[in-house]
């Protein structure tokens, strides 16, 4: 299990676009998630690594190819197969390659879309207690509210320390 807390990049994304993306939490990218044997994380180690730590695992699968968020959910996504470019935060984001052993964090509003991918497969997991949605349009007064007004996540999905 990955301790060292720096090793985790740290990016907040301001609205873009029609996107809203979430200014008050931070999209969080871990790089290189090991077992506490070394091995690199599969599909099982995040399942498991997530719900301890408050997550419960929802499904896998790939990440959408339109650009979309969701409002009602903070989502984190763990990369057990291949490499995938990612768009974060809108047109002209965040370009990110994510692979085997990685994770994202995404607060609620945060765009994400897949630019491409080669055997890419992801854990996908929310916060207990929240239920996802798929929003794929510019936001509306009650939608920012939710986003605004969304608790942070108790905990973090993969070291389990207090948000």
């Amino acid at each position: 299990m990955r301790e060292d807390r720096t090793q985790v990049e740290h990016r907040v994304l301001g609205p873009n676009g029609w996107m809203p993306n979430n200014p008050q939490l931070a999209v969080r990218i871990y790089r290189d998630l090991r077992t506490a044997h070394g091995r690199r994380m599969d599909a099982a180690d995040f399942e498991r690594r997530f719900d301890a730590n408050g997550w419960p695992p929802d499904w896998r699968g790939g990440v959408y190819d339109f650009h979309h968020y969701h409002s009602t959910a903070h989502e984190v996504l763990g990369v057990f197969s291949g490499r995938a470019r990612l768009e974060l935060g809108g047109e002209d984001g965040l370009l990110l390659t994510v692979e085997a052993g990685d994770a994202l964090l995404l607060p609620a509003g945060t765009g994400h879309l897949c630019v491409d991918a080669t055997d890419f497969r992801v854990v996908g997991a929310y916060p207990a207690g929240q239920v996802w949605d798929i929003c794929r349009q510019a936001s509306d007064a009650a939608t920012l509210a939710r986003i605004r007004t969304l608790a942070a996540p108790e905990r973090d999905p993969i070291d389990g320390a207090p948000f």
